[in-house]
């Protein structure tokens, strides 16, 4: 009997301005896959052409002649509730743009390696969970079974791993290594402190921006050609969609220019007017010295929260595309003092990484699992928002903070707000300030039917178990009189499962834009950017608040479950 071909085993570092998927080969090494044009990258730009919808390169080439029926970089809008612009009148969510994307990967990859519907994606390590959730949803509209959201940064280290032989046994590390990954992609900038020891690879602290990256370098480019244009010719071509396009494309071909030259011209024109400039490297860094600025102060800023200099860390690897500009590896000399490792791809090497976490995740018993464990820390706050009982405002308590190793737990107490209160709900939120002002709403933990008696000021203790794949469950306890409640969150933001089925059809349908009027409204998903505002009261549920009590002491935390930890 034939013996039984198992599923290949797929990583996807879904880009924002390019995407690329791997597998693992017979031998256990990740490979790249060529999309159907002969490439390792994909750009991940989508054009709505009337009949058809079309991702990759032959999007971008659209995009010069038609930029109204484009979308890219959709991975900065997800986590909104709608793609930037709209598309032929249609207002399509930023997962069904990002799912088009995997689509044309899996495609693609396909043709080579068989068919699949299991991946591991990567995001950016400062992504929140509805970022996460959405990213997740975009997968299951592109037909794959999301194993796993694994953070680009962690990818890249493990990919590094696998470069140096620790993960086959064929080059041991010489000790523990603490590494800063430093990764500038086309629009996300991450930087993650890990330490790797043998075969175990532990996140120790993370920090990033998710609307910085290569295309704010390329804006700078376009900017100074516009104002040649315009103070010279009167005219600015960033106010055609098409020659924005066109100049955009140009920008980012200078830039990539710059990396191996020293001088550069540009040859360009807009409405009659000819223009030749030129560009020096040195120009353009000054162009640009502000956004190189802002990575060194949160690189900094990473490094002093989790108390460290940078004579604590044995490596500083790059990642990302964008980290081949010249600039970044000189202003990471100097801070460090120290070589920068440039040896991974920057393009492949979060894909790879993902492909060998995938292989782990998929592996069906012990012999076949890599000798490897991962352990990330939460990016973000996760906490309560209540009334403070001095101040009567508003207030957040976290109850996980920021780079708390996963898998974690936090609790709390707090105490009704009113007498003869009828229910309590506990807003559970992501990251913002004290106030709770630019928190992410992440769910809600309701206790209904309490007793009509209920004095004020009665004891409500809340439990946060925060797994390492994303699933946080809060229990809400009133110890006085035994009632509670419990909300098992697993990235519950997003897409609703409704319109989750309503795309998928439209998907099968070919998604031809703008020729239905059935199209559910996109605003019905809150937009998960704008931060909690106003009363905590929910008006739809009428359940009323509580009392943030800072005096009273905390319940003893649960404790941590025993961290993983890699086969000997």
């Amino acid at each position: 009997m034939a013996e039984k071909k198992s599923e290949p085993v797929v990583g996807i570092d879904l880009g924002t301005t390019h995407s690329v998927i791997a597998h693992l080969a017979p031998d256990g090494r990740p490979v790249t896959i060529q999309n159907r044009e002969g490439n390792l990258t994909t750009p991940s730009v989508v054009f709505f052409d009337r009949a058809s919808v079309v991702a990759g390169k032959e999007a971008v080439k659209a995009a010069l002649h038609e930029p109204e029926l484009i979308a890219q970089f959709a991975k900065r809008d997800v986590g909104r509730s709608a793609y930037r612009k709209a598309i032929r009148g249609e207002r399509l969510p930023p997962e069904v743009i990002q799912a088009l994307v995997l689509q044309k990967l899996k495609c693609d990859a396909e043709r080579k390696i068989g068919n699949f519907d299991k991946a591991v994606i990567t995001v950016p390590a400062f992504f929140n969970e509805p970022r996460r959730k959405s990213t997740q949803d975009a997968g299951r509209l592109a037909g794959l079974e999301v194993l796993d959201i694994i953070n680009e940064p962690t990818a890249a280290a493990i990919a590094y791993g696998v470069q140096q032989g620790f993960l086959t046994g064929k080059a041991a590390a010489k000790g523990p290594e603490k590494i800063l990954v430093y990764d500038l992609g086309g629009g996300t900038f991450d930087a993650t402190l890990m330490d790797i020891d043998g075969f175990n690879y532990n996140a120790v602290a993370t920090v990033g921006d998710v609307h910085l990256g290569g295309i704010d370098w390329d804006a700078r480019i376009v900017d100074y050609v516009a104002k040649h244009f315009v103070d010279n010719h009167g005219v600015d071509p960033r106010r055609d969609a098409a020659t924005y396009q066109c100049l955009l494309q140009e920008a980012a071909d200078v830039k990539h220019s710059l990396t191996a030259r020293n001088e550069v011209s540009i040859h360009f024109a807009y409405e009659g007017h000819r223009a030749r400039i030129t560009l020096t490297r040195d120009k353009f860094e000054s162009l640009a010295v502000d956004l190189l600025e802002r990575t060194r102060f949160t690189v900094n800023n990473l490094l002093r929260d989790a108390g460290l200099t940078w004579d604590d860390l044995t490596r500083v690897i790059l990642v990302g595309g964008s980290t081949r500009m010249p600039m970044i590896e000189r202003m990471l000399r100097r801070e460090s003092g120290k070589p920068v490792d440039g040896s991974l791809s920057p393009d492949e090497a979060v894909a790879h990484g993902a492909a060998i976490y995938a292989g782990l995740l998929m592996a069906s018993d012990e012999s076949e699992r890599p000798r490897l464990a991962v352990r990330n820390v939460n990016s973000h706050d996760l906490g309560v928002l209540g009334i403070d009982s001095k101040t009567k405002r508003r207030s957040r308590k976290v109850l996980v903070p920021r780079n708390t190793p996963l898998p974690a737990t936090g609790s709390g107490r707090f105490v009704t707000r009113r007498e003869s209160q009828s229910n309590v709900k506990v807003d559970v939120i992501e990251g913002g300030d004290a106030s709770g002002n630019g928190a992410t709403p992440i769910g809600k933990c309701v206790i209904e039917d309490l007793p009509p008696s209920l004095p004020a000021g009665s004891r409500i203790n809340v439990f946060f178990t925060y797994a390492d794949n994303g699933r946080l469950t809060v229990r809400a306890r009133l110890p006085d009189v035994d009632r509670e409640a419990t909300l098992s969150i697993e990235r519950a933001s997003g897409l609703s499962d409704k319109l989750l089925e309503h795309w998928k059809e439209r998907m099968r349908e070919g998604l031809r834009v703008g020729s239905r009027a059935d199209e559910p409204p996109v605003a019905s998903r809150a937009n998960l950017e704008e931060p909690v505002v106003a009363s905590l009261a929910d008006e739809n549920l009428e359940v009323t608040d509580f009392l943030v009590d800072e005096d009273e002491p905390e319940p003893p935390p649960i404790v941590n479950p025993k961290p993983p930890s890699a086969r000997p």
